[in-house]
């Protein structure tokens, strides 16, 4: 049974039965039949649609909030936000998309010669739950842009997101079979994998679901997209704007209640400054209101399950037990569902194994560093890179951190965040592939390359 649970109160808000292998049937067939008419529509057609879905989403921005935090407890504020950016990437490649995916003429004298971008197949999306519709989107604007049909696995504690969002393709036109939702358990995603009509997939997540699903697609030969966990660093050095750092850092940490991959996780503080950044950090950490995710006074609803706060709470004591201290929080928000309290973590050896995790909620690790390579040094110290924040006016430093730092997106003097129009991924142990911006368009598309003997 896929159970869709309100994190605040803990109360069933519906059941689903996990569709039959011959509803799965069913629906791979249709992706697969869908795929073969898809394929031929014009792009003019196909970005139509997509402007249409954001339409859609604009209009409808306050019932599939609502929809959101329901189920997965994301604050009310923050659920618009987020319908409203699916509305933009829509846009984005419903304005961009088809100069993007024109055939491009090559330099080639002996030829007549150009490259023209075809659209792959039915793609498997493996889905989280944290962001249930912008992952969603994200995936779908540009694979559905060049002629994709997609497959949506989504997190089983959001059925009612990705039935929405089916709902919203549907009704902007998108035919029959293009874009689906299976509603089905994590071990079936094994023999969908494998199916011969389903030729790519991309999973957000995390690195044991990512290494699963790279494992099963890369035995059969399947193109795959991997955005993974991420240990994200967040560098102030003395020349930074050091209040605008602070308030920064705090947003930066506790978005989405700090259920973020691309959150900061790990603050790395200059030391001439690292008594007044701490003063003043978990001041405002500590300010923050944990409630009722629909109060707009609210600052971070409920963690999104009860095992992603009993997980937690198990890293934080093991996180005091190798010598951390705790500045503020370190415990559950009693009497607020599944909630957590906003938490600052100091001293904690940069050696320990929980020092390199990632912490999926709303606790931040201080450190302390006395130069820019040592900066450097620790933020790289992680299995993971995905993003990174650096805040200093030093020219110098800049340039050391842009290069050096180990990770797919360096963000200077400004929070982390994804944006439609520039790429998105990560290195090591945080994935592969990018999302977003034109690159996104490539990763499921067969760039072919046509030459003519003149």
């Amino acid at each position: 049974m896929i159970r869709s649970m309100n994190p605040y109160n803990g109360a069933l808000l519906r059941a689903f039965e996990p569709h039959s292998e011959t509803e799965i049937e069913r629906r791979l067939d249709l992706a697969w039949r869908g795929f073969q008419c898809y394929r031929k529509s014009a792009l003019e057609e196909r970005a139509r649609k997509l402007a249409r879905a954001a339409e859609i989403l604009d209009a409808e921005k306050g019932r599939l909030a609502a929809l959101i935090t329901q189920e997965m407890g994301k604050t009310i504020g923050s659920a618009e936000a987020e319908v409203a950016k699916c509305a933009l990437v829509c846009r984005y490649y419903a304005l961009t998309g088809e100069k993007a995916l024109a055939a491009r003429r090559l330099e080639v004298t002996e030829a007549e010669s150009f490259v023209r971008f075809d659209p792959l197949g039915p793609v498997l999306a493996v889905m989280p739950w944290n962001f249930p519709f912008w992952q969603v989107f994200r995936f779908a604007a540009p694979a559905l842009m060049v002629g994709n049909t997609g497959l949506l696995k989504h997190a089983s504690n959001v059925p009612q997101c990705a039935l929405a969002i089916e709902d919203v393709l549907l009704r902007a036109g998108f035919p029959e079979g293009v874009f689906q939702t299976l509603l089905v358990e994590s071990q079936a995603v094994a023999a969908v994998l494998n199916d011969d009509r389903v030729v790519a997939a991309t999973l957000t997540g995390s690195e044991p679901a990512g290494s699963s699903v790279a494992s099963i697609a890369g035995s059969r030969i399947k193109k795959t997209v991997l955005e993974l966990g991420g240990s994200d660093p967040f560098i102030v050095m003395p020349s930074a704007d050091l209040a605008k750092a602070v308030s920064t850092a705090v947003k930066a940490r506790v978005i989405c209640s700090g259920q973020s991959c691309i959150a900061a996780k790990r603050f790395i503080v200059a030391d001439s400054i690292y008594e007044e950044f701490e003063r003043a950090f978990v001041e405002q950490m500590r300010a923050l209101r944990v409630g009722d995710p629909f109060d707009r006074a609210t600052d971070l609803g409920p963690l999104a399950t009860e095992k992603v706060l009993t997980d937690l709470e198990n890293q934080v004591e093991r996180a005091k037990a190798a010598g951390a201290r705790v500045l503020t929080g370190g415990r559950r928000a009693e009497g607020q569902g599944w909630a957590y309290l906003p938490t600052v973590l100091a001293d904690l050896p940069r050696n320990s194994a929980v020092a390199k995790e990632e912490f999926f909620g709303p606790v931040a690790m201080l450190f302390r560093v006395s130069s820019c390579e040592e900066a450097m040094e620790l933020a790289n110290d992680t299995p993971f890179g995905l993003g990174s924040s650096v805040w200093t006016s030093d020219e110098t430093e800049i340039g050391k951190f842009t290069e050096g730092i180990e990770a797919g997106q360096v963000f200077v003097n400004a929070m982390v965040a994804s944006d439609p129009r520039v790429p998105f991924g990560g290195v090591k142990r945080s994935g592969y592939g990018r999302e977003l911006g034109r690159d996104a368009l490539y990763e499921f598309a067969n760039i072919k390359t046509v030459w003519r003997a003149v």
